[in-house]
């Protein structure tokens, strides 16, 4: 326990650990050990949740091609928002990465664990879903090291507290894969590993340039003050004065003036050569912590670019190809909530209010809609790169340019109904640009394909020849 200087005390547990002689690189970190660094090491929170923040920032892109897209697009989202899944997966990725493996597991009140999920009664139940840590499921990430076993380093039931939950109920997430006869402390098996792991001993000396930058801190207001000595013996009343004189400095501010003799000076202590070395020790470990962990410098750092973050720059570039991986690492857990949420939004209900209201779907039945809305759902990541306003507008005016021409061209020599086709085609490309055009563009395909123009009138040298 540190002392604080009105009294109380300070747990400092980590500062104890992280400044220890007897850390060496390589050193294993243990499950308490990646806690702590989470919870109170400076960087601990920013290695775990920087990435994930910038990955989840932007929503997915719902797409359903041939449907009733924005109706089944918006219960789809609302339902997501309700049950909580961004904040789920973000808690399991943050798990993973602080220990090395965590879990998703979806309970039902009132249902054992064992039972299957039944997917087709999602909506009659009610769903919860944790996000677990290696100690929560301690015994489950001890996968099988047997290399002709086929579950060989697969991984096993999840276990809480001695209940098993069904595999379809669950999802295991390691930090990085794992390697053959290599237990982690930190994940309490045969599994991934934390991302504290390697920058362990970098994290350390980030911890001793907190600890000059104090010192420094301590040392940067000291004043000398250079005042003639009163000779080898000296009275009361000469010691009184000095002492005097030390308070007068010790006590001077803005607008104060104190006198001193010619012979004497104050000055400010001089830190010019430790301002340097600290500023690059302090560089290169931040450096070493990122690559550790093989993330991009610049998210430790917080350096700025040398362009916007949408210009293009090799170092956003580096930082997108980070993130786009990231968001790949996440597919699983986003596929389990797809599933669920598609059956909790999409109900027989929700079914039959769109059948009221959309003569196109008389005649259908709900097994077989929703199989084919589930097959042709897709979400999409929109891409980090942001283009500028100007390049938006440019590439969209270009894109208008070229599918008009390209009617201009075609639509003359085709027949009516192909020409309806292009038409509407030509509707898809302006809808596309809800920028430009918030309101859709609606037209009757059917009413144009079966539209015949009337025949041109002859001109006065026609008629006067007839």
């Amino acid at each position: 326990m540190a002392k604080l200087g009105n009294g109380s005390t300070l747990n400092s547990n980590l500062a104890a650990m992280l400044t220890a002689e007897d850390i060496a690189p390589g050193d294993d970190v243990s499950y308490e050990m990646c806690k702590l660094i989470y919870a109170y090491h400076p960087l601990g929170g920013k290695m775990v949740d920087k990435s994930i923040g910038l990955a989840m920032s932007q929503r997915r892109e719902i797409i359903i091609p041939d449907s009733p897209d924005e109706r089944l697009r918006e219960a789809f989202e609302r339902k997501w928002a309700e049950i909580r899944a961004d904040e789920k997966i973000a808690s399991v990725v943050r798990l993973a990465k602080i220990y090395g493996a965590s879990a998703l597991v979806c309970g039902e009140e009132g249902k054992d664990t064992m039972t299957p999920l039944d997917f087709g009664n999602l909506d009659e139940t009610k769903l919860f879903f944790n996000a677990l840590d290696p100690m929560n499921i301690a015994g489950s990430l001890v996968t099988s090291q047997d290399p002709n076993s086929p579950d060989f380093q697969a991984p096993a039931l999840v276990t809480v507290q001695s209940k098993q939950y069904h595999p379809s109920r669950t999802r295991l997430f390691f930090n990085e894969a794992p390697i053959y006869i290599l237990f982690n402390n930190s994940s309490y098996g045969y599994a991934g590993r934390s991302v504290y792991q390697r920058a362990f001993f970098p994290l350390k000396s980030y911890i001793q340039t907190l600890i000059a930058n104090d010192l420094v801190a301590r040392k940067a207001g000291v004043l000398i003050a250079r005042m003639e000595s009163s000779g080898s013996i000296a009275d009361r009343i000469q010691a009184t004065v000095m002492n005097w004189k030390r308070d007068i400095v010790k006590e001077s501010q803005n607008n104060n003036i104190i006198s001193i003799s010619p012979n004497e000076s104050v000055e400010s202590l001089n830190l010019m050569n430790v301002d340097g070395a600290i500023s690059v020790a302090r560089k290169h470990i931040l450096e070493d912590i990122a690559s550790a962990c093989a993330m991009p410098s610049k998210l430790l750092t917080e350096e700025t670019y040398a362009e916007g973050f949408g210009e293009g720059t090799e170092d956003a570039k580096n930082v997108i190809r980070y993130i786009e991986n990231e968001r790949r690492n996440m597919e699983p857990l986003y596929r389990f909530f797809d599933r669920i949420v598609m059956r909790l939004a999409w109900t027989p209900e929700f079914f039959e209010a769109l059948r009221n209201n959309d003569k196109d779907y008389e005649g259908t039945d709900y097994v077989t809609e929703f199989s084919r809305w589930a097959n042709a759902f897709e979400a999409r990541w929109p891409s980090m790169l942001i283009e500028p306003e100007s390049q938006k507008a440019e590439k969209i005016e270009r894109t208008m340019r070229i599918v008009s021409e390209f009617f201009d061209r075609v639509a003359p020599n085709i027949p009516q109904q192909q020409k309806a086709g292009m038409i509407a085609w030509m509707s898809d490309a302006v809808n596309a640009q809800k920028d430009l055009f918030p309101s859709p563009l609606n037209l009757d395909i059917e009413a144009i394909a079966d539209y015949t123009p009337p025949a041109a009138a002859p001109s006065p040298v026609q008629a006067s020849e007839s």
